[in-house]
């Protein structure tokens, strides 16, 4: 069942690359509307995503072998959540390769999949090179980046006015991520609520982003920022909100004037937007 649901997805995008998370539940994201409340005091760090996959491996291959089949019908990208250990990284490609051997074992044919981490949990953010090593690309989850990088649960209304994108220190993580993979010539995108809202495109884009991950309702608006966007004045400007004590404030600052003989660029970097 799982195979044919992402068979059709990925005939469906006719060539273009699908991205494919496995399973991400657990704390705001229920298995089902019927699931009981999670008794936890704290949801959002217990087993959830890649713990709830590694906590139940024969639910995990399932999935597994459907995503390594349906990668037989075009590109797909293999994406891992919530990742902080080594060990995790190491069960995960562990698993992988058992589930290929399961296939090659029952003479089912099956696809090559781009390998890709989250990096949601500052842990993460700070074990790049580890990462980088034994993954083609990264996503950032901002969503959860920001709620673990502050100590805010989003979903707890007393602290939600403490939950900030613009924190200096979620910056960071996210401008650390992003220079790594370019530095290695491995793909990095940004989902979660900070890639889908407009007033954050031109300070994504300036600190080196070209993919972006989103709700479809969010795409247009979002198109047309980057279509506007100036990146030979974005990066300077956002160098400037990244080192800034008030990321906010300094993100109200007008851009520097381009030179005169300085062409303007206009970049569009449409092909991997969106990302979803």
């Amino acid at each position: 069942e799982q195979y044919q649901a992402y068979r059709r997805a990925v005939e469906g995008m006719q060539g273009m690359p699908v991205t494919i998370r496995t399973v991400d539940i657990g704390a705001d994201k229920p298995l089902d509307k019927g699931q009981k409340e999670d008794t936890h005091l704290n949801p959002a760090l217990g087993l959830r995503a890649i713990r709830w996959s590694l906590a139940d491996p024969a639910m995990f291959l399932t999935q597994l072998r459907a995503i390594l089949r349906a990668a037989v019908h075009g590109q797909v990208n293999l994406l891992i959540p919530m990742l902080a250990h080594g060990s995790e990284i190491r069960q995960t490609l562990s698993l992988l390769d058992f589930a290929r051997a399961e296939l090659d074992n029952r003479g089912v044919v099956y696809g090559p999949v781009k390998l890709g981490a989250m990096i949601e949990i500052p842990a993460a953010a700070l074990s790049l090179p580890l990462f980088l090593k034994y993954f083609d690309f990264l996503s950032v989850g901002t969503n959860d980046l920001i709620q673990y990088t502050l100590a805010i649960d989003r979903a707890d209304e007393s602290v939600a006015h403490l939950y900030d994108p613009l924190h200096p220190a979620v910056l960071r993580l996210l401008t650390d991520t992003i220079q790594a993979c370019h530095a290695q010539g491995k793909g990095v995108s940004v989902c979660g609520e900070m890639a889908g809202d407009v007033a954050m495109t031109r300070l994504l884009l300036g600190l080196g982003l070209r993919s972006f991950s989103m709700h479809p309702a969010q795409i247009l608006a979002v198109k047309q920022e980057v279509l506007r966007a100036d990146t030979a004045r974005l990066g300077p400007w956002a160098k400037r909100v990244l080192e800034s004590e008030d990321p906010a404030l300094a993100m109200t600052e007008p851009l520097s004037a381009r030179p005169d003989n300085e062409p303007c660029r206009v970049d569009s970097g449409l092909g991997p937007l969106p990302n979803f």
